[in-house]
């Protein structure tokens, strides 16, 4: 099962994970919500729309946008609505 780990906890975790351009989206409630906090970045994508973001906190350890997701995606990217990806060192294992 593939799972999201960072500073050494588990913050998702799910079987139904959606793999876009090399990166696992997991649904919402995959997600361990104690370990995200909103951030104010936002960034765009051609095809997939806006992206709005989360730090990762474990720990009392911040990774500063560490995990993003397209609350409103173009309709090219519906199938990952509000589901949640991870880079800046968050290892996705499984």
């Amino acid at each position: 099962m593939p799972k999201a780990v960072w500073n050494g906890a588990v913050i998702a975790e799910s079987d139904n994970t959606i793999v876009v351009e090399g990166n696992h989206y997991f649904p919402p409630d995959a997600i361990k919500k104690e370990n995200f906090s909103e951030s104010s970045t936002h960034t765009v994508c051609s095809w997939k729309g806006t992206a709005s973001y989360f730090d990762v906190v474990v720990d009392g350890q911040v990774n500063k946008d560490a995990a993003w997701y397209y609350p409103e995606p173009k309709d090219a990217a519906q199938n990952i609505s509000g589901y949640v990806a991870f880079w800046r060192g968050v290892k996705v294992e499984g």
